[in-house]
């Protein structure tokens, strides 16, 4: 603090302390009763006047959950035999057949694509040698194609699964956390779509690939594997038809003939020991498969003969339907030479 300057106030220094004290006490006492009253008046007044509400302070917004892509939805088509036969796929493409929509056919632009998506669940389902109860890492799979002598293009050229056994290959893979692979998600995604994740969903996915993905895949080969994989197909989709090649493997079929279906697909890489397989493969390479670069009839030891008989009476029994008239097509053909 800065000192007065000397003489700045000596007229009020002069006067005697009591008579400072005198003089200003009922000044002061009445200053300090007015001040008190008008601070009462003033609370009082505070305390009635109305007060505004207390304007809310903006909150920020609360943040927004991110929401995880989801897999654009496949536009699937319907399609005849012949028009699935001469269509050129660009990537992937997805038929609903035209004769039985609970079949869908997975339509490739390569056999690497089609590789990618499908040769884990091959090795689950039907690959002889390896587990039936577990899905394979990548490892373990990379090991069983080159064992087998193949790439993942040639695990298989054509591929056929019930919607039950690509329910269970998602949910082994989802238990045991075998991570997969982008491909392999999208085949979740379309499962999803079509429903096949229910219960008791009923239906068979083929697959095939596009003209000249391999120089072993001719226009020839792919009618070939088209026409096996949509009986395939049949079989998943159709119990009746199913029950009917079981019955003609146990009725029709001679012990030896039985033999000799077993060791031509034991050869081939099949799982001999499901029978339900080999019934289900009998009916395809039997019946439809004609393309002699796939099947004759000496690699289950037939004559043609034989062959020729066990078609005839496939055909009396078979249930009506369209695969029952392709194979009527074929003995009309046959006739006729």
């Amino acid at each position: 603090m800065t000192p007065p300057e000397p003489g700045a106030d000596d007229t009020i220094r002069i006067l005697p302390t009591a008579a400072r004290r005198r003089s200003r006490a009922p000044l002061a006492a009445i200053a300090v009763a007015a001040l008190v009253a008008l601070l009462a008046a003033g609370g009082v007044g505070w305390l009635l006047w109305p007060h505004p509400a207390p304007i809310p302070r903006p909150q920020p917004p609360a943040p927004v959950a991110a929401v995880p892509a989801q897999p654009s939805a496949f536009q699937l088509e319907t399609a005849t035999e012949h028009q699935i036969l001469d269509h050129i796929a660009a990537g992937l493409t997805v038929f609903q057949f035209a004769a039985n929509p609970r079949i869908l056919v997975l339509d490739f632009a390569s056999l690497h694509e089609q590789g990618l998506m499908l040769d884990r669940v091959a090795a689950l389902v039907e690959k002889a040698g390896l587990p039936r109860d577990r899905v394979l890492p990548d490892a373990e799979l990379a090991a069983a194609i080159s064992a087998s002598g193949d790439t993942i293009d040639t695990y298989y050229y054509g591929h056929d699964y019930p919607a039950a056994a690509l329910a269970q290959f998602f949910a082994l893979a989802d238990q045991e956390h075998i991570a997969l692979n982008p491909q392999e998600e999208r085949l979740r995604a379309l499962l999803q779509q079509v429903g096949w994740f229910a219960p008791g969903a009923l239906g068979g996915l083929i697959s095939l690939p596009a003209v000249a993905s391999d120089p072993k895949v001719t226009i020839l080969a792919r009618a070939a594997i088209l026409r096996h994989e949509l009986s395939h197909g049949e079989f998943f989709s159709d119990p009746n038809y199913a029950s009917y090649v079981h019955n003609f493997w146990l009725t029709e079929l001679t012990d030896q003939e039985r033999a000799g279906v077993r060791a031509f697909l034991a050869k081939e890489d099949y799982d001999a020991s499901k029978e339900e397989l080999m019934y289900n493969e009998m009916q395809a390479y039997l019946m439809f498969t004609r393309d002699p670069m796939f099947f004759t009839p000496n690699m289950v030891g037939l004559t043609p003969a034989r062959l020729a008989e066990l078609q005839a009476r496939f055909l009396a029994g078979m249930p009506a339907g369209w695969l029952h008239d392709v194979l009527a097509g074929y003995q009309s053909t046959s006739a006729a030479r």
